[in-house]
């Protein structure tokens, strides 16, 4: 159930006037809520706070699997895929309304592929253990057809089909931030960590804060005893205002995804393209009535608040998923695009990212600060979980790691309905086709901390995500809503559009 702590004017209320806290987390993507649920379920007092939206970055724009990583596995990194194996069983136990098991097709073009893939996913199989999900079995032609009837027939003359999870990202992001707040964590989005905080041993004790949507940037102290940087791509920002020396420890590779309409893959059933010729996995998904294609693996100088798919990325998915499906899908097919920026951890001189560790890396500092970067969404409980048993010196009378088989934030929908018996008219939809509705736009105002037009479409829903042109349609409506409910005015609304119609432009395709 949503409670009235998970609301940006309490929240920031807490943070200007509690004078100290046992642990400050920046960063508001999947590990630093990972961390803040973690550490409040010890008993921790925590204060989470992150510059733009929750999950605004990598944490929202992922493959949408939970899963061991099959190319980790072609890569020799067991302990990673058993970590992530475990934890996918994990995930799916503590948020059964969010993560589920699916279905995915291996085609083969010939009995020595069948054979040599099988074995490796006996292997996956057995390193999950007694997970509970389906274990690999061999396809003949006809029953790769049957599950994936768009499949191109000359490269399914034969099939593995294996089962992983697959889930929401920022749904779970938000039960997770959820089920911290419940759990005694004050979370708030929107507060910028401006500089530290140290006393005169050089140790830091804090940060200044800056409050982003105050008209004046107000700025304030948040006090704390351990404070830990959990910004992703983009710790090595924090780092340097730690020490000018400090080195950078992400090496940034962005991933870009498609999205075509479900008939392309009409059924339940993905397909996996184990070998590319940029040495990653290609997956076609099946997600909220959409297909998913991704992803790539792209060096880049630096993160950016809002990565650009390039030419070349796209006519590689698109090449790709066209030599594997019956219907070759073009530009015109594109409904959205989006981008993530992977924080890998450096190794020497970097040259190809995709076979850079996705382990997780945690860097405590002379100053004391606390930097946790790598990693992947499934394993980011563990994470948590790791990083707060390196702290826990600092507080001798916490409690142990809590969330192994915690039951997280569930669905909402008893609130939901009580918001439609109040006011019947909400439930117009916001554009035709899609089951988005006005009252699920005053829901995430009031109960999940949306407060801008971009985190209603991108993240409370995932309409951006999915078709860019309908989430523009929508825009508008969604603006006046907003507006209501935070109570702001006609400026408001117009550069909200406007803030908006600049981020959409990013997910569709570039032009030829």
């Amino acid at each position: 159930m949503a409670t009235n702590s998970f609301a940006r004017d309490e929240s920031i209320g807490k943070l200007r006037s509690q004078n100290n806290w046992d642990m400050l987390v920046i960063g508001g993507g999947a590990t630093g809520a990972s961390i803040a649920l973690d550490a409040a379920t010890r008993g921790l007092s925590v204060a989470l706070i992150e510059r733009d939206d929750f999950g605004k970055g990598t944490s929202s724009r992922s493959t949408k699997l939970v899963h061991g990583g099959v190319r980790y596995l072609a890569q020799g990194n067991i302990s990673l895929v058993r970590e992530a194996l475990h934890e996918r069983t994990r995930l799916r136990n503590n948020a059964p309304h969010v993560v589920h098991e699916l279905s995915f097709l291996v085609p083969c073009a010939n009995r020595l592929q069948q054979i040599w893939y099988s074995l490796g996913f006996f292997v996956y199989d057995w390193l999950a253990g007694k997970s509970g999900f389906t274990r690999a079995k061999r396809f003949n032609a006809a029953e790769c057809l049957a599950s994936v009837p768009t499949i191109a027939k000359e490269q399914a003359k034969y099939g593995i089909l294996y089962s992983d999870g697959q889930f929401d990202d920022t749904r779970l992001l938000l039960n997770i931030l959820q089920s911290a707040s419940e759990g005694g964590a004050t979370v708030c989005n929107y507060v910028r960590a401006t500089d530290f905080i140290k006393n005169t041993q050089g140790k830091i004790t804090g940060v200044i804060a800056t409050d982003v949507e105050s008209a004046s940037d107000t700025t304030f102290p948040i006090q704390a005893t351990c404070v830990i940087n959990a910004t992703g791509a983009f710790c090595d920002e924090l780092r340097s205002k730690d020490s000018r020396s400090n080195k950078p420890m992400i090496a940034p590779s962005q991933g870009v995804h498609i999205v075509l309409s479900k008939s392309f893959l009409p059924g339940n059933c993905a397909v996996i393209v184990p070998k590319t010729s940029d040495g990653r996995v290609i997956f076609m998904i099946p997600w909220h009535d959409h297909t998913v294609v991704g992803t790539t693996d792209t060096p880049i100088d630096r993160p950016v608040d809002e990565p650009d798919a390039r030419r070349e990325e796209i006519d590689f998915l698109l090449k790709t998923s066209g030599d594997y499906l019956s219907k070759k899908p073009t530009d015109a097919d594109i409904l959205s695009v989006f981008t993530g920026i992977r924080p890998l951890v450096r190794s020497g001189a970097v040259g190809n990212t995709s076979k850079l560790s996705r382990d997780h890396t945690i860097e405590i500092a002379s100053s004391g600060l606390v930097t946790i970067t790598g990693g992947k969404w499934t394993t980011a409980r563990s994470m948590a979980e790791d990083c707060v048993n390196r702290v826990q010196n600092h507080f001798p009378n916490a409690g142990a790691c809590a969330t192994k088989n915690l039951a997280l934030h569930g669905s909402d929908r008893d609130l939901i309905d009580d918001l439609l018996t109040q006011d019947p008219g909400l439930a117009q939809q916001l554009v035709p086709q899609y089951p988005i509705r006005d009252v699920d736009v005053v829901f995430a105002a009031r109960h999940e901390m949306a407060r801008s037009v971009e985190d209603v479409l991108a993240r409370r829903t995932r309409l951006l995500f999915l078709n860019a042109r309908a989430a523009s349609l929508a825009a508008p409506r969604v603006a006046q809503l907003l507006a209501n409910e935070l109570k702001k005015d006609d400026r408001w609304v117009a550069e909200q559009l406007q803030l908006f119609n600049e981020t959409a432009s990013h997910f569709l395709p570039p032009s030829n």
